[in-house]
């Protein structure tokens, strides 16, 4: 990962868990494809969303509601809307960290 990423805020994005306990995260859709996309996660309001060297996005405001669910996955499903409609959709893994933003 390139540590000069300035990651883009999303602040309008949704968290959601089914019935089986797995997570989905949908956030409006960025130029360029996921390449060996991962979520880091601090346990708290912020998560950041690596999408690939070139692009990283943060999670800013984590309902804390959300937070047992999200830690207790190993990888999370991100779909990227482009208006209302599924633009792309990946599987990334999630590593719950002490501190997601420096």
């Amino acid at each position: 990962m390139a540590e000069n990423i300035v990651p883009e805020r999303e602040e309008e994005y949704n968290i959601l868990q089914n019935e089986a306990g797995e997570i989905l995260i949908i956030i409006k859709v960025r130029s360029g494809g996921p390449e060996n996309p991962r979520l880091v996660y601090d346990g708290g309001r912020s998560a950041l969303l690596y999408r690939s060297r070139e692009s990283a996005v943060l999670l800013t405001g984590v309902n804390p509601e959300a937070s047992s669910p999200l830690k207790a996955v190993s990888e999370v499903l991100v779909v990227e809307l482009e208006g209302d409609e599924v633009a792309r959709e990946y599987m990334v893994p999630l590593r719950v960290v002490k501190s997601a933003v420096a």
